[in-house]
């Protein structure tokens, strides 16, 4: 892709800063509504509803300095896209869940739905930006705006909400996105190559893949746990639901790969050499070298 291939994101109605998670704006919905078992992420097991032993009781991280040292790594790569403080400024008004435990169970239930609705917009917004899929750009505007008026709605009607409808017609048309636009990286990259193709929930766990051309590739939901992938090239590649824990990404060029969030790249190992899409942050626990 060249570099004009995003256009001004002024024009949208959704800005990043709202799609990305304010913890002090929230009552550390994600900290109680989640469960998690213990493992290479997790130090203890929690139910659902159950507070994190480290919650406090301001609803802030008694260990957030330290995560991943105590066994925590899994709360260092979870990314609400700002369901929380919607949930809890929005549509909740700030009511607090510890104030009233018979509304709990239905707060922590509407910050799921939230959460993937926050999550469709992060995606339906990055598509606009991409200019090789301007053929759907006044579908995905319809989507976005319906999307976005989906969490304006009461507690009520966001239960009533058929989320996995929604979320398949929006998935329908982010694939119609996913072709154009690898399409667009293979003319620009590598016209006479023919696109490779893992297809969705590939298994690439632990996959020898360093110094591979993956530009304009289709890696929707593929499972790239402990892969490695260093000097890699991903331009142009699909890597919606890609599971990159712990896949070395260490002079990886993912900077014009598209559908990949924060919480992703949080996962993965990097180092200052990783090329980045410029809406993602560079993880501090990624070396230097």
């Amino acid at each position: 892709m060249s570099d004009g291939h995003k256009y001004s994101e002024a024009s949208l109605s959704i800005s990043r800063n709202s799609l990305q998670a304010d913890c002090e704006s929230c009552f550390g919905l994600c900290c109680v509504a989640l469960p998690f078992a213990a493992s290479a992420d997790f130090a203890v097991d929690k139910d659902a509803g159950q507070p994190c032993p480290n919650l406090q009781a301001d609803f802030r991280c008694g260990v957030h300095d330290s995560l991943r040292e105590r066994g925590f790594k899994g709360c260092t790569v979870f990314d609400c896209f700002g369901a929380g403080q919607k949930v809890t400024q929005f549509t909740y008004k700030g009511r607090d869940w510890r104030k009233k435990p018979g509304a709990a169970k239905q707060i922590f239930d509407v910050f799921l739905i939230m959460r993937q609705l926050h999550e469709l917009l992060w995606y339906l917004k990055e598509a606009l930006t991409l200019d090789a899929a301007r053929p759907v750009h006044d579908k995905l505007r319809l989507a976005l705006e319906q999307t976005e008026a989906f969490t304006h709605l009461d507690p009520d009607a966001l239960m009533e909400l058929d989320i996995n409808k929604h979320r398949a017609d929006v998935n329908t048309l982010l694939l119609q996105t996913s072709e154009w636009v690898r399409d667009d990286a293979l003319r620009q990259h590598q016209p006479a190559r023919r696109r490779k193709t893992y297809g969705r929930g590939a298994d690439l766990v632990g996959a020898k893949l360093k110094d591979a051309d993956l530009r304009g590739t289709n890696l929707r939901g593929a499972y790239l746990i402990a892969a490695d992938l260093r000097n890699a090239d991903l331009r142009g590649a699909d890597l919606i639901g890609a599971d990159f824990r712990d896949t070395d990404l260490r002079g990886a060029d993912l900077s014009e790969s598209f559908f990949l969030t924060q919480f992703q790249i949080n996962a993965a190992i990097g180092d200052s050499s990783t090329k980045l899409p410029a809406s993602l942050t560079r993880p501090a626990h990624w070396s230097v070298s």
